[in-house]
């Protein structure tokens, strides 16, 4: 500044206050006169003549006071005041300064539309400037700070995706400190918005490309959505493809979609994946040499990807470069960098890796130190702290397997304790590590073996209830495909501590998660009516919106809806949960919807004893629960689970072969087979039965098998022998009437609904030319509808629904409307996705996913005389997830199904000796009521009726579910 420009401004500024002195306080350009002065100080702040700038914002102020809302120039006085502002943080860099502007450019803005004077002279340029300067704040107020900042940037407004991103990122911090996942969620949909406002051209759309794939990549990390991970995937190569060699940020997008694929390679085990990440990676670091500010992420990134390949391949030259990138990454990185203690755990777990190659104690007690350093830094309730559990708790792990330290083990178990319940981090991490847990504790026999398994469930359960619809559910239970067998290791662990409880609890709790999680929107609530009016019809309002905010989520295609309606999801579920949490506030009402004690699951046992059959890799077992006294244990020592799986194919095998064969053939294969159930499985059962429980013979017995039992035809079991009198010895269904369950719970629920019993009516539902493509034509459908309907007692009100009548919609309705129902048609069980398994109708398949949807509590009894009805899918046996459990879940009490295929010319002869016996004392209307719960006893009369007629694999491949 020259001397005359100081003479002139010295000048102006003596003027303005001689001005002043001549207005003072209550003359009318007292304001005006301020206002004059102020601006002439501003002008020799700004040229670098003035050092205090506290006069002018003062000034300032104290026009802005003389003008206040509604006084005609209240919005000059905010914009003048927020230049001010403005210019102080630009020499200043000071964050109060560019809040304090970011707020009254909220007030200002709605007083100076679009054409204004205001306009036109500069507002936009200071409002852009606070947008951009405005520090990314995590808190309350500030993220509600940039709502309102948003709010000024309408659809149109040039810096509306800035607006949006900043906001996001607000949001995304928070969610990574306090990990609520509405705030990711909020996140992504900001960040498609901004994406969206910057189409193909636009010279921001790179940045919010990569900024997008980064939260989607975050939400993966915290929910395990397959979806997002190869959408973040996709948006950065995009980004990379327009970020070439030579752009600024080109080590960014290199290094972020290196990450996304070390992730990949995590879930899926692509070798391609960890070789390219790392190539990106090392590229990236070429671009980020000694003294760049981001050479320390790209050292510690690539090491990452190093340490994940050296966990496939065991490759020591990756281990060592790992820990020297590390090391390196350390030394650059400040005491005050916010991700420092990622890179100190990071190295932790390499130098631990290293231990159990080389070991050496110097490494085991470093990464020892630096995971508690990491503890030191972090807030409790940190996200990361989760991680930093982990890697102290393997660290601990790795010296005891070395030195075999009592103490360390004890360490390792509190540290997973620790990890697996620290609650900010989303459930798939915490999953993983309860997962670990129950491994290591039963690896090194550890008490707290049973509290893991419990851990594992319960934070599963949490997991799962956040998904809007089944299919969602099931495919976030088959992302932990590695821990399917968990239940009945579970069982076997209780089992082995001698808590035969705990044990059918474990079992019920992991076998029926899915359909435990379905059925809570549907459970019964006459009690709760009774004690609660206003309750009981909050909570079952409630249960309809979030069932229905399911069902809409589960047919969205559109990533951004089904985001939104995510969101909306969990804003309803929590209204739910608050009224549940309301109902058991209620003494009599205590455990409303919790998963049931043993006490709750001894009712399934009322009509006879259900048979929990374990298979566990730790031992294989039954337990028996009686109709009274105490649960009996029976070890299947004959059997090891190596030897069940090789039974179940076996029996596959056999099967395959028996229906190529004449009817009259032997079926040599399947009755070694059968002999073998019995004599290893079923024979050391019925002892018990008969001797311990004193069970008369043809009393009713149900099955509730797991894992590789859930595929072998338990029921069928035959010892094939003959007496020393000549007469045959009594297989199982000779002994007792047999039905299986897929859980207890189900049989006890069944039993429930049984009050609800109406005038009956029976449908028969047939399609034998289900159309081009869906299957061979089952010529002996139309005789099967029309022996049925012949067979049905003339009191219940009876409809045939076949040929060009039996599609989708009217299949459906014939099964709401109806509460008998006959089935004869084609059924697919899905092995990949269960709740796609249907009944091949003339359009469109019947699945089991429209059936779960529906809620027929009238509903009694289904004979599905149809293929694959009863068996589950191998990726998840646990779960019982076919057509039969879909059709009682929705409130069938009684189901005929079927385990593999049908020969639909020889089952006509099972299904009129099922009717004639099930029926039989039915005549001309009078005599008893039609009774679903005679099913069982009516096939099991079948099955032996027909020996003659029909093969052994078609007799048996029937099988009664229910009461």
């Amino acid at each position: 500044m020259t001397s005359r420009t100081v003479s002139h401004l010295n000048d102006a500024m003596q003027h303005c206050q001689s001005v002043l002195d001549q207005c003072p306080v209550g003359h009318p350009d007292h304001a005006a006169a301020l206002t004059n002065l102020a601006y002439a100080c501003l002008g020799g702040y700004i040229q670098n003549h003035l050092q205090d700038i506290d006069i002018t914002t003062s000034l300032f102020r104290e026009t802005l006071a003389l003008r206040p809302q509604g006084h005609p120039d209240h919005a000059s006085s905010l914009y003048n005041l927020i230049i001010a502002l403005n210019w102080r943080h630009r020499k200043e860099s000071t964050t109060v300064y560019i809040h304090e502007s970011a707020q009254l450019c909220c007030k200002l803005l709605p007083l100076c539309p679009e054409g204004t004077y205001l306009r036109s002279i500069g507002v936009d340029g200071e409002v852009d400037y606070v947008i951009c300067k405005l520090p990314v704040d995590a808190s309350d107020e500030g993220i509600h700070l940039r709502r309102n900042i948003l709010e000024l940037c309408p659809v149109g407004y040039q810096l509306r995706p800035r607006a949006l991103d900043l906001l996001a990122e607000a949001l995304e911090t928070r969610f990574k400190k306090c990990g609520n996942i509405d705030d990711i969620d909020e996140t992504i949909q900001l960040r498609r918005e901004a994406v969206f406002l910057c189409p193909e051209g636009h010279s921001d759309r790179s940045r919010f490309l990569n900024n997008l794939a980064l939260s989607l990549a975050i939400r993966f990390d915290n929910q395990g959505k397959p979806n997002d991970l190869d959408e973040a995937i996709t948006l950065y190569e995009e980004s990379l493809h327009l970020w070439p060699v030579g752009h600024e940020y080109r080590n960014f997008a290199l290094d972020n979609l290196g990450g996304a694929l070390v992730t990949r390679f995590k879930k899926r085990g692509d070798i391609d994946d960890i070789t390219r990440a790392i190539s990106l990676r090392r590229e990236a670091l070429t671009l980020c040499p000694p003294g760049h500010p981001s050479r320390a992420t790209i050292l510690n990134n690539l090491a990452l990807a190093l340490i994940t390949r050296y966990g496939e391949s065991y490759v020591s030259e990756d281990l060592n470069e790992a820990i020297d990138l590390y090391r390196e990454s350390h030394l650059l990185t400040r005491l005050d960098h916010p991700e420092r203690h990622v890179i100190l755990y990071s190295l932790s777990r390499a130098l631990c890796s290293r231990f159990m190659h080389t070991r050496k104690n110097g490494d085991v007690k470093e990464a020892i130190q630096l995971c508690q350093e990491t503890l030191v830094s972090l807030p409790s309730l940190h996200p990361d702290r989760h991680f930093s559990y982990r890697w102290l708790k393997d660290a601990y792990l790795s010296r005891y397997q070395i030195h075999q330290d009592p103490a360390d083990l004890s360490l390792a178990v509190e540290n997973s304790r620790l990890s697996s319940r620290h609650p900010t981090q989303g459930f798939p991490d915490r999953i993983v590590e309860a997962y670990n847990w129950t491994i290591a504790a039963e690896q090194h026999r550890h008490g707290s073996a049973l509290e893991a398994y419990s851990t594992f469930f319960e934070l599963l359960d949490a997991h799962l209830a956040t998904r809007s619809s089944a299919t969602s559910r099931r495919e976030a239970a088959a992302a932990f495909h590695h821990a399917t067998s968990l239940p009945v290791d579970a069982a076997s662990c209780a089992i082995r501590n001698g808590n035969l409880r705990h044990a059918v609890e474990f079992v019920e709790q992991g076998r029926g998660q899915q359909w435990s999680l379905a059925s809570r929107l549907k459970t019964p609530v006459e009690d709760l009516e009774s004690a609660n009016p206003q309750l009981a019809h909050d909570y079952l309002e409630l249960s309809k919106c979030v069932s229905n905010a399911a069902q809409s989520s589960a047919t969205m295609i559109n990533r951004a809806a089904a985001d939104r309606a995510a969101t909306e999801y969990r804003r309803l579920t929590r209204q739910w949960e608050a009224v549940v949490a309301e109902i058991r506030d209620i003494r009599a009402f205590s455990r409303f919807l919790l998963p049931p004690s043993y006490e709750d699951l001894q009712a399934a046992a009322r009509h006879g004893p259900v048979i929990i059959l374990i298979a566990s890799q730790y031992s294989c077992s039954a337990i028996i629960v009686p109709t009274s006294g105490d649960l009996l244990n029976v070890p299947l020592l004959s059997v090891s689970l190596t030897e069940l799986n090789n039974l179940k194919d076996r029996f596959a095998r056999a099967i395959r072969h028996a229906s190529v064969m004449g009817p009259k053939v032997p079926r040599n294969d399947l009755i070694v087979l059968l002999w073998t159930v019995w004599e290893e499985i079923m024979l050391p059962i019925v002892n018990v039965l008969q001797h311990d429980l004193k069970l008369n013979l043809r009393s009713r017995i149900w099955l509730c098998p797991t894992a590789a039992f859930t595929f072998i035809p338990l029921h069928a079991a035959h010892p094939f022998q003959t007496k020393a009198d000549g007469s045959k010895e009594s297989c199982l269904e000779d002994l007792y009437i047999c039905s299986y369950t897929p859980t207890l719970s189900a049989l006890v629920r069944s039993r429930q609904m049984m009050k609800k019993r109406v005038t009956p009516s029976f449908a028969t539902i047939g399609q034998g030319q289900p159309g081009a493509g869906k299957g061979k034509a089952l010529l002996a459908v139309d005789s099967e509808l029309k022996l049925v309907h012949k067979l049905v007692p003339a009191a219940a009100k009876r409809i045939t629904i076949s040929g060009d009548t039996a599609t989708r919609a009217g299949a459906l309705k014939a099964l709401e409307e109806n509460t008998w129902v006959h089935l004869a048609c084609h059924g697919k069980q899905d092995p990949t996705q269960p709740y796609n398994s249907h009944f091949v109708m003339r359009d469109k398949h019947l699945t089991l996913l429209d059936i779960m949807e529906k809620d027929i509590p009238h509903a009694e009894f289904a004979f599905l005389s149809t293929c694959h009805t009863a068996v589950g899918d191998e990726e998840t046996p646990d779960e019982v997830i076919h057509l039969a459990a879909g059709l009682q879940f929705s409130g069938f009490k009684s189901v005929i199904g079927t385990l593999w295929e049908v020969n639909d010319a020889v089952a006509k002869h099972v299904v009129e000796a099922f009717y004639k016996y099930m029926f039989m004392d039915l005549k001309d209307g009078k005599g008893v009521v039609m009774d679903c719960s005679r099913a069982a006893w009516a096939l099991n009369c079948a099955t032996h009726a027909v020996k003659t007629k029909v093969p052994l694999e078609q007799r048996m491949v029937f099988i009664h579910i229910g009461v």
